[in-house]
Protein backbone atom coordinates (compact mmCIF):
# COMPACT_ATOMS: atom_id res chain seq x y z
CA UNK A 1 0.00 0.00 0.00
CA UNK A 2 1.15 3.85 -0.60
CA UNK A 3 1.83 5.17 2.47
CA UNK A 4 4.06 7.78 1.36
CA UNK A 5 3.93 10.17 -1.28
CA UNK A 6 0.66 12.08 -3.21
CA UNK A 7 -1.40 8.65 -3.04
CA UNK A 8 -0.60 8.05 0.64
CA UNK A 9 -4.34 8.50 1.67
CA UNK A 10 -5.41 5.80 0.11
CA UNK A 11 -3.09 3.47 1.98
CA UNK A 12 -2.99 5.08 5.40
CA UNK A 13 -7.04 4.92 5.71
CA UNK A 14 -6.96 1.12 4.14
CA UNK A 15 -4.41 -0.03 6.92
CA UNK A 16 -6.45 1.72 9.36
CA UNK A 17 -9.59 0.21 8.76
CA UNK A 18 -8.45 -2.64 7.91
CA UNK A 19 -6.23 -2.91 11.27
CA UNK A 20 -9.65 -1.92 13.10
CA UNK A 21 -11.46 -5.22 12.09
CA UNK A 22 -8.46 -7.44 12.42
CA UNK A 23 -7.23 -6.27 16.07
CA UNK A 24 -6.71 -8.91 18.51
CA UNK A 25 -9.07 -11.21 16.62
CA UNK A 26 -8.20 -15.16 16.12
CA UNK A 27 -9.67 -18.13 13.76
CA UNK A 28 -9.29 -21.36 14.96
CA UNK A 29 -6.75 -20.66 17.45
CA UNK A 30 -4.60 -18.69 15.15
CA UNK A 31 -3.40 -15.12 15.32
CA UNK A 32 -4.05 -13.08 12.77
CA UNK A 33 -0.83 -10.79 11.54
CA UNK A 34 -1.94 -8.44 9.24
CA UNK A 35 1.89 -6.98 7.39
CA UNK A 36 1.39 -3.81 5.30
CA UNK A 37 4.43 -2.40 3.05
CA UNK A 38 4.64 0.70 1.96
CA UNK A 39 5.60 0.56 -2.40
CA UNK A 40 4.38 4.94 -2.62
CA UNK A 41 2.11 3.57 -5.59
CA UNK A 42 5.61 2.20 -7.23
CA UNK A 43 4.89 -0.60 -9.08
CA UNK A 44 8.76 -2.42 -9.19
CA UNK A 45 8.57 -1.80 -5.80
CA UNK A 46 5.25 -3.25 -5.41
CA UNK A 47 6.38 -6.16 -7.12
CA UNK A 48 9.67 -6.36 -4.97
CA UNK A 49 8.27 -6.41 -1.76
CA UNK A 50 4.83 -8.98 -3.26
CA UNK A 51 8.13 -11.00 -4.02
CA UNK A 52 9.75 -10.88 -0.48
CA UNK A 53 6.51 -11.72 1.70
CA UNK A 54 5.37 -14.52 -0.60
CA UNK A 55 8.37 -15.72 0.52
CA UNK A 56 7.79 -15.24 4.12
CA UNK A 57 4.71 -17.95 3.42
CA UNK A 58 1.89 -15.57 3.74
CA UNK A 59 -1.99 -16.83 2.82
CA UNK A 60 -3.31 -14.15 0.94
CA UNK A 61 -3.18 -10.52 0.16
CA UNK A 62 -5.69 -8.75 1.38
CA UNK A 63 -6.34 -4.66 0.49
CA UNK A 64 -3.64 -4.16 -1.70
CA UNK A 65 -3.74 -0.20 -3.39
CA UNK A 66 -2.92 0.42 -6.84
CA UNK A 67 -3.96 0.51 -10.78
CA UNK A 68 -0.98 -0.46 -13.04
CA UNK A 69 0.53 -1.97 -9.80
CA UNK A 70 -1.88 -4.06 -9.16
CA UNK A 71 -2.26 -5.17 -12.99
CA UNK A 72 1.83 -6.33 -12.67
CA UNK A 73 0.98 -7.69 -9.67
CA UNK A 74 -1.68 -10.25 -10.38
CA UNK A 75 0.30 -12.56 -12.78
CA UNK A 76 2.49 -12.85 -9.72
CA UNK A 77 -0.15 -13.81 -7.62
CA UNK A 78 -1.82 -16.12 -9.95
CA UNK A 79 1.61 -17.72 -10.79
CA UNK A 80 2.07 -18.53 -6.88
CA UNK A 81 -1.77 -19.34 -6.00
CA UNK A 82 -1.75 -16.62 -3.96
CA UNK A 83 -5.56 -14.81 -3.32
CA UNK A 84 -5.66 -11.29 -3.56
CA UNK A 85 -9.06 -9.77 -1.65
CA UNK A 86 -10.51 -6.22 -0.80
CA UNK A 87 -8.45 -4.91 -3.39
CA UNK A 88 -8.64 -1.17 -3.56
CA UNK A 89 -8.31 -1.29 -7.51
CA UNK A 90 -8.14 1.64 -9.87
CA UNK A 91 -9.39 -0.29 -12.74
CA UNK A 92 -10.75 -3.60 -13.62
CA UNK A 93 -8.44 -6.43 -12.48
CA UNK A 94 -9.27 -10.02 -12.01
CA UNK A 95 -8.48 -13.18 -11.80
CA UNK A 96 -10.24 -16.39 -10.62
CA UNK A 97 -8.70 -16.27 -6.58
CA UNK A 98 -9.82 -12.35 -6.58
CA UNK A 99 -12.70 -11.49 -4.07
CA UNK A 100 -13.35 -7.60 -4.59
CA UNK A 101 -15.35 -5.88 -2.06
CA UNK A 102 -15.98 -3.10 -4.20
CA UNK A 103 -17.97 -3.26 -7.91
CA UNK A 104 -16.22 -2.61 -10.71
CA UNK A 105 -14.78 1.03 -11.55
CA UNK A 106 -16.55 0.31 -15.09
CA UNK A 107 -19.59 -0.06 -12.79
CA UNK A 108 -19.86 3.10 -11.56
CA UNK A 109 -19.22 5.25 -14.24
CA UNK A 110 -21.75 3.78 -15.72
CA UNK A 111 -24.15 3.96 -12.61
CA UNK A 112 -22.88 7.67 -13.19
CA UNK A 113 -23.56 8.54 -16.14
CA UNK A 114 -27.34 6.68 -16.82
CA UNK A 115 -28.11 8.57 -13.27
CA UNK A 116 -26.70 12.31 -15.04
CA UNK A 117 -28.70 11.52 -17.90
CA UNK A 118 -31.79 10.87 -15.57
CA UNK A 119 -31.35 14.53 -14.09
CA UNK A 120 -31.85 15.89 -17.91
CA UNK A 121 -27.98 16.02 -18.78
CA UNK A 122 -27.84 15.03 -22.66
CA UNK A 123 -25.80 12.29 -23.37
CA UNK A 124 -23.84 13.66 -26.05
CA UNK A 125 -22.56 16.55 -23.82
CA UNK A 126 -20.70 13.93 -21.30
CA UNK A 127 -17.05 13.79 -21.46
CA UNK A 128 -14.23 11.83 -19.31
CA UNK A 129 -11.00 13.03 -17.79
CA UNK A 130 -9.04 9.88 -17.15
CA UNK A 131 -5.99 8.28 -16.12
CA UNK A 132 -4.19 6.65 -19.38
CA UNK A 133 -3.95 2.76 -18.13
CA UNK A 134 -5.94 0.56 -16.60
CA UNK A 135 -8.11 3.13 -14.97
CA UNK A 136 -8.63 4.83 -18.09
CA UNK A 137 -9.64 2.01 -19.36
CA UNK A 138 -12.52 0.98 -17.27
CA UNK A 139 -13.47 5.00 -17.65
CA UNK A 140 -14.04 3.99 -21.46
CA UNK A 141 -15.80 0.60 -20.96
CA UNK A 142 -18.63 1.89 -18.03
CA UNK A 143 -18.80 4.97 -20.49
CA UNK A 144 -19.92 2.95 -23.28
CA UNK A 145 -22.14 0.63 -21.11
CA UNK A 146 -23.56 4.32 -20.29
CA UNK A 147 -24.41 5.84 -23.56
CA UNK A 148 -25.45 2.03 -24.73
CA UNK A 149 -29.34 3.36 -23.89
CA UNK A 150 -28.95 6.27 -26.07
CA UNK A 151 -29.36 4.61 -29.68
CA UNK A 152 -28.19 8.20 -31.25
CA UNK A 153 -24.87 7.82 -29.67
CA UNK A 154 -23.78 4.78 -31.27
CA UNK A 155 -21.25 7.01 -33.46
CA UNK A 156 -19.74 7.77 -29.77
CA UNK A 157 -19.89 4.47 -28.92
CA UNK A 158 -18.22 3.69 -32.35
CA UNK A 159 -15.18 6.03 -31.57
CA UNK A 160 -14.78 4.89 -27.79
CA UNK A 161 -15.00 0.99 -29.56
CA UNK A 162 -12.12 2.42 -31.26
CA UNK A 163 -10.15 3.52 -28.54
CA UNK A 164 -10.57 0.70 -26.37
CA UNK A 165 -8.96 -1.21 -29.33
CA UNK A 166 -6.12 0.82 -29.37
CA UNK A 167 -5.03 0.13 -26.05
CA UNK A 168 -4.92 -3.53 -26.41
CA UNK A 169 -5.83 -3.71 -22.58
CA UNK A 170 -2.55 -1.67 -21.36
CA UNK A 171 -1.21 1.72 -22.08
CA UNK A 172 -1.28 3.60 -25.18
CA UNK A 173 0.30 7.67 -25.06
CA UNK A 174 -1.60 8.45 -28.18
CA UNK A 175 -5.26 8.42 -27.31
CA UNK A 176 -6.14 12.22 -27.01
CA UNK A 177 -7.94 13.58 -30.22
CA UNK A 178 -9.96 10.74 -30.46
CA UNK A 179 -13.42 11.13 -28.81
CA UNK A 180 -14.74 12.72 -25.55
CA UNK A 181 -12.10 11.58 -22.96
CA UNK A 182 -8.68 13.63 -22.29
CA UNK A 183 -5.99 11.13 -20.86
CA UNK A 184 -3.71 12.13 -18.64
CA UNK A 185 -0.36 10.11 -18.30
CA UNK A 186 -0.02 7.70 -15.43
CA UNK A 187 1.69 8.71 -12.13
CA UNK A 188 2.32 12.47 -13.25
CA UNK A 189 0.01 15.30 -13.56
CA UNK A 190 0.48 16.62 -17.22
CA UNK A 191 -3.04 17.57 -17.73
CA UNK A 192 -2.42 19.84 -20.97
CA UNK A 193 -3.06 17.67 -23.65
CA UNK A 194 -6.62 15.93 -21.17
CA UNK A 195 -7.53 19.47 -21.92
CA UNK A 196 -7.13 20.43 -25.27
CA UNK A 197 -8.47 16.97 -25.97
CA UNK A 198 -11.70 17.62 -24.61
CA UNK A 199 -11.83 20.86 -26.43
CA UNK A 200 -11.47 19.07 -29.73
CA UNK A 201 -14.19 16.94 -29.12
CA UNK A 202 -16.28 19.87 -28.76
CA UNK A 203 -15.61 21.30 -31.73
CA UNK A 204 -15.61 18.04 -34.00
CA UNK A 205 -18.79 17.60 -32.30
CA UNK A 206 -20.39 20.98 -31.67
CA UNK A 207 -21.22 19.76 -28.37
CA UNK A 208 -19.88 21.37 -24.97
CA UNK A 209 -18.80 19.14 -22.33
CA UNK A 210 -21.18 19.79 -19.93
CA UNK A 211 -20.54 17.27 -17.38
CA UNK A 212 -17.09 15.55 -17.11
CA UNK A 213 -16.39 12.56 -15.39
CA UNK A 214 -13.59 12.72 -13.18
CA UNK A 215 -11.37 9.04 -13.56
CA UNK A 216 -8.36 10.21 -11.62
CA UNK A 217 -6.43 10.97 -8.21
CA UNK A 218 -7.76 13.30 -6.00
CA UNK A 219 -4.66 15.50 -6.42
CA UNK A 220 -4.77 15.16 -10.73
CA UNK A 221 -8.67 15.83 -10.45
CA UNK A 222 -8.52 18.72 -8.29
CA UNK A 223 -5.87 19.98 -10.63
CA UNK A 224 -7.74 19.67 -13.83
CA UNK A 225 -11.04 21.73 -12.10
CA UNK A 226 -8.51 24.03 -11.29
CA UNK A 227 -7.26 24.25 -14.58
CA UNK A 228 -10.77 24.26 -15.74
CA UNK A 229 -11.05 27.24 -13.68
CA UNK A 230 -8.14 29.29 -15.14
CA UNK A 231 -9.51 28.23 -18.36
CA UNK A 232 -12.83 30.18 -17.56
CA UNK A 233 -14.60 26.83 -18.73
CA UNK A 234 -18.26 26.20 -17.36
CA UNK A 235 -18.07 22.14 -17.19
CA UNK A 236 -19.60 20.38 -13.95
CA UNK A 237 -18.01 17.45 -12.38
CA UNK A 238 -18.77 13.74 -11.46
CA UNK A 239 -16.08 11.94 -9.58
CA UNK A 240 -16.27 8.18 -8.65
CA UNK A 241 -15.28 6.93 -5.63
CA UNK A 242 -11.51 5.78 -5.77
CA UNK A 243 -11.52 9.73 -7.15
CA UNK A 244 -12.95 11.24 -4.33
CA UNK A 245 -11.46 8.85 -2.09
CA UNK A 246 -13.09 9.95 1.06
CA UNK A 247 -12.43 13.66 1.49
CA UNK A 248 -8.96 13.99 -0.24
CA UNK A 249 -10.32 15.65 -3.64
CA UNK A 250 -12.38 18.03 -1.34
CA UNK A 251 -9.61 18.88 0.52
CA UNK A 252 -7.31 19.04 -2.75
CA UNK A 253 -10.21 21.84 -3.99
CA UNK A 254 -9.72 23.80 -0.36
CA UNK A 255 -6.46 24.29 -0.90
CA UNK A 256 -7.27 26.22 -4.52
CA UNK A 257 -9.99 28.37 -2.50
CA UNK A 258 -12.44 26.37 -5.30
CA UNK A 259 -16.08 25.24 -3.84
CA UNK A 260 -16.89 22.82 -6.86
CA UNK A 261 -19.99 20.67 -5.81
CA UNK A 262 -18.87 17.52 -7.40
CA UNK A 263 -21.20 14.06 -7.83
CA UNK A 264 -19.42 11.48 -6.55
CA UNK A 265 -20.18 7.74 -6.35
CA UNK A 266 -20.05 6.32 -3.41
CA UNK A 267 -19.27 2.04 -2.99
CA UNK A 268 -19.89 1.83 0.92
CA UNK A 269 -22.80 2.73 2.65
CA UNK A 270 -23.28 6.49 4.31
CA UNK A 271 -21.32 7.28 7.48
CA UNK A 272 -24.39 7.90 9.19
CA UNK A 273 -26.03 4.98 8.30
CA UNK A 274 -27.48 2.61 11.09
CA UNK A 275 -26.43 0.09 9.84
CA UNK A 276 -24.38 -2.66 12.88
CA UNK A 277 -21.15 -2.45 10.75
CA UNK A 278 -21.03 1.56 10.22
CA UNK A 279 -21.63 2.08 13.70
CA UNK A 280 -18.94 -0.78 14.74
CA UNK A 281 -16.59 1.21 12.54
CA UNK A 282 -17.65 4.00 13.86
CA UNK A 283 -17.08 3.25 17.65
CA UNK A 284 -13.60 2.23 16.91
CA UNK A 285 -12.39 4.72 14.38
CA UNK A 286 -14.38 7.62 15.48
CA UNK A 287 -13.91 11.08 14.22
CA UNK A 288 -11.06 9.43 11.72
CA UNK A 289 -13.96 7.29 9.82
CA UNK A 290 -14.15 8.05 6.30
CA UNK A 291 -15.15 6.08 2.82
CA UNK A 292 -11.86 4.85 2.83
CA UNK A 293 -11.03 3.86 6.33
CA UNK A 294 -14.89 2.25 6.05
CA UNK A 295 -14.10 -0.09 2.82
CA UNK A 296 -10.69 -1.27 4.62
CA UNK A 297 -13.14 -2.15 8.02
CA UNK A 298 -15.93 -3.62 5.43
CA UNK A 299 -12.83 -5.78 3.54
CA UNK A 300 -11.40 -6.69 7.34
CA UNK A 301 -14.73 -7.92 8.26
CA UNK A 302 -15.11 -9.73 4.62
CA UNK A 303 -11.96 -11.51 5.07
CA UNK A 304 -12.94 -12.78 8.84
CA UNK A 305 -16.65 -13.74 7.98
CA UNK A 306 -15.37 -15.69 5.21
CA UNK A 307 -12.09 -17.20 7.74
CA UNK A 308 -15.23 -18.19 10.25
CA UNK A 309 -17.59 -20.02 7.58
CA UNK A 310 -14.98 -22.79 7.26
CA UNK A 311 -15.24 -26.07 8.86
CA UNK A 312 -12.74 -27.86 6.56
CA UNK A 313 -8.83 -27.08 7.18
CA UNK A 314 -7.77 -23.14 6.59
CA UNK A 315 -5.93 -23.85 3.04
CA UNK A 316 -6.39 -21.04 -0.03
CA UNK A 317 -8.21 -23.22 -1.80
CA UNK A 318 -10.90 -23.86 0.70
CA UNK A 319 -11.41 -20.13 1.35
CA UNK A 320 -11.86 -19.38 -1.90
CA UNK A 321 -14.23 -22.05 -2.16
CA UNK A 322 -16.10 -21.27 0.77
CA UNK A 323 -16.38 -17.29 -0.41
CA UNK A 324 -18.37 -18.68 -3.00
CA UNK A 325 -20.85 -21.07 -1.67
CA UNK A 326 -22.85 -18.67 0.58
CA UNK A 327 -23.83 -14.70 1.01
CA UNK A 328 -22.10 -13.19 3.90
CA UNK A 329 -24.41 -10.47 6.11
CA UNK A 330 -21.84 -8.20 7.48
CA UNK A 331 -23.32 -6.40 9.87
CA UNK A 332 -26.65 -5.61 7.54
CA UNK A 333 -24.54 -5.30 4.51
CA UNK A 334 -24.73 -8.01 1.71
CA UNK A 335 -22.07 -9.95 0.58
CA UNK A 336 -22.08 -12.34 -2.02
CA UNK A 337 -19.67 -14.06 -4.76
CA UNK A 338 -22.23 -15.37 -6.93
CA UNK A 339 -21.82 -13.17 -10.18
CA UNK A 340 -18.34 -12.68 -10.63
CA UNK A 341 -15.43 -11.33 -8.12
CA UNK A 342 -17.51 -8.51 -6.69
CA UNK A 343 -18.92 -9.00 -3.78
CA UNK A 344 -20.96 -5.72 -3.43
CA UNK A 345 -22.97 -4.01 -6.31
CA UNK A 346 -23.45 -1.01 -4.11
CA UNK A 347 -23.01 2.26 -5.89
CA UNK A 348 -25.03 5.24 -4.82
CA UNK A 349 -24.75 9.19 -5.82
CA UNK A 350 -24.03 11.99 -3.33
CA UNK A 351 -23.29 15.23 -3.57
CA UNK A 352 -19.45 16.58 -2.81
CA UNK A 353 -18.93 20.35 -1.61
CA UNK A 354 -17.05 21.77 1.27
CA UNK A 355 -15.42 18.89 2.52
CA UNK A 356 -18.72 17.53 3.35
CA UNK A 357 -21.27 14.99 1.36
CA UNK A 358 -24.69 15.52 0.98
CA UNK A 359 -27.67 13.16 -0.30
CA UNK A 360 -28.17 13.42 -4.15
CA UNK A 361 -31.30 14.93 -5.45
CA UNK A 362 -31.54 14.73 -9.33
CA UNK A 363 -34.31 17.27 -9.38
CA UNK A 364 -32.06 19.63 -7.73
CA UNK A 365 -29.48 18.77 -9.35
CA UNK A 366 -29.03 21.84 -11.56
CA UNK A 367 -30.27 24.04 -8.63
CA UNK A 368 -27.12 22.89 -6.57
CA UNK A 369 -24.50 23.20 -9.10
CA UNK A 370 -25.12 26.80 -9.16
CA UNK A 371 -23.09 29.42 -7.42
Amino acid sequence: MPLTGDDQHYGIDMKKGIDAALENQSVQGRKIEFKVMDDSSDSVTTIQMANQIIDEGIFLMLGNVGALSTLQLMPVLKATQIPSVGFYTLGDVSNNDTLSYRPSTSEEVATLISDMTGTGINPAQICVFAQDDVFGVAAIKGFKTGLSKFPNMQATIDKLEHILDMTMGGINPALNGLGPIGFYPHDTVFIRNAYLSLKDWERQSGQPCGFIVLVATPKVAADFIAYSHYKNESWSFGAISATAAGYALSKRLSAYYLEDKVVVTQVVPSLDASLPIVKDAKNILGKDLNHVNLEGYITGRLFLAILRSMKEPITRDNFIKMAHLQPFDLGGLKIEFNQGNSGSKLVSLNLLHKNAYQVFVPNDFVVALKP
